[in-house]
């Protein structure tokens, strides 16, 4: 029989018909005996199946050394180590980098065909490998499957029956799997690029998200409805800081805080927003980073219809198109005062909670709405 070769990646594995390895992942904290058997079972899969050139074992760092010594102590020549990642998506990655040409120190040969499989479950037909590997050389990704042996239902909202898979006609996806080495790299190399960037993105949100100005005019009683909105979103805000003129917050632009609730007094009145919107062009803040502005008016419908506070406060959607070229992000947020206590403070709990979300997300499709609480 002509000799092929494989790389083999584990609790994940990889390989190809020139080239071969397996990689296999110890993750959770494994007992130095169980390491044992593992490499031990992978070695030996290594002399029944022959053409399986190497083994990567993407191993946690608490078994690093452990796994270490099993290597040396066996005289497993044909296997390496390469550490975990927090993930399995990272594990398998890890692991295909170490078969890969344009990673520095690489001292492994680049397969054609990679066999991923879990190192769990090490007892695999050497015929089954083969058939995945001739099917992936072939089509570029193969798998092995069997058919369905209990029922997949899929539940309602309800936590009812809603309806359930008919067997016959679907078949569980199983290890292992084997890909040309190049289609899964690139593959895994582009999605883990994305989450990364998703993860980043996520963190600077969160950052920047911490620091949260108030800017609102204190000339009004400290009763009126918008300091019991500043005491409500204390309890949703972390780290909250309030400016009632042009010089303290020029202070807090210094500071670089992104998030900022402007309180205007009358219902129909943007002018505390103006200021504050006229300032932050000013500053080039927003180059770096959105800056989130909430435009917050108070209706007291007893006093004022709907309709026409609704008329008034439509200009916010031009104001929040213009600002938004800018890299600032308006929102309007109308909420009810009504007479009773127990409604006011209904409505301040849930602005103060539609507040904190605007903050949190900073979704730009939603600049220029206005909401209502």
């Amino acid at each position: 029989m002509a000799q092929r070769q494989f790389s083999w990646l584990g609790p994940v594995s990889c390989g190809t018909l020139e080239s071969a390895a397996m990689l296999a992942s110890v993750r959770t904290s494994v007992q130095k005996t169980s390491a044992t058997l593992q490499c031990g079972l992978l070695q030996s899969l290594l002399w029944i199946v022959c053409w399986i050139k190497d083994i990567v074992v993407a191993v946690t760092g608490e078994n690093m050394e452990a796994m270490k010594g099993i290597i040396q102590r066996y005289q497993h020549k044909r296997i390496s180590l390469v550490e975990a990642g927090v993930t399995r998506h990272r594990s398998i990655f890890n692991g295909l980098k170490a078969l890969a040409e344009d990673q520095p120190n690489s001292r492994l040969s680049k397969p054609e065909v990679v066999i991923i499989h879990d190192a769990v479950r090490p007892f695999v037909e050497e015929d089954v490998l083969f058939q995945v590997v001739t099917a992936a050389k072939e089509y570029g990704a193969s798998g092995a499957i069997r058919p369905l042996v209990s029922t997949v239902i899929s539940p309602s909202t309800e936590g009812c029956l809603d309806y359930s898979l008919e067997r016959a006609r679907h078949r569980a996806s199983e290890m292992p799997q084997a890909f040309l080495f190049d289609v899964i790299y690139e593959a895994y190399r582009q999605v883990t690029y994305k989450r990364d960037l998703y993860a980043a993105e996520s963190i600077i949100k969160e950052r920047i998200s911490q620091q949260i100005c108030v800017v609102m005019d204190t000339k009004e009683d400290e009763e009126h409805v918008g300091h019991r909105l500043e005491e409500m979103l204390k309890n949703e805000l972390n780290h909250m800081k309030k400016v009632t003129s042009g010089k303290d917050l020029q202070q807090i632009l210094l500071e670089q805080c992104y998030s900022f609730v402007c309180v205007n007094v009358m219902t129909s009145d943007f002018e505390e927003t103006h200021k504050l919107l006229n300032m932050l062009e000013e500053s080039n803040l927003s180059i770096l980073y959105p800056v989130v502005v909430i435009s917050v008016h108070f209706l007291d419908y007893k006093s004022v219809p709907f309709g026409q506070t609704m008329e008034n406060l439509m200009p916010i959607r031009e104001f929040a198109k213009e600002v938004k070229k800018r890299n600032i992000l308006l929102y309007g947020l109308l909420i009810y005062y009504p007479q009773d206590e127990q409604k006011l403070k209904e409505s301040l709990r849930q602005g103060a909670t539609i507040i904190a979300a605007l903050i949190k997300e900073r979704n730009s499709g939603l600049t220029g709405q206005l909401l209502i609480a």
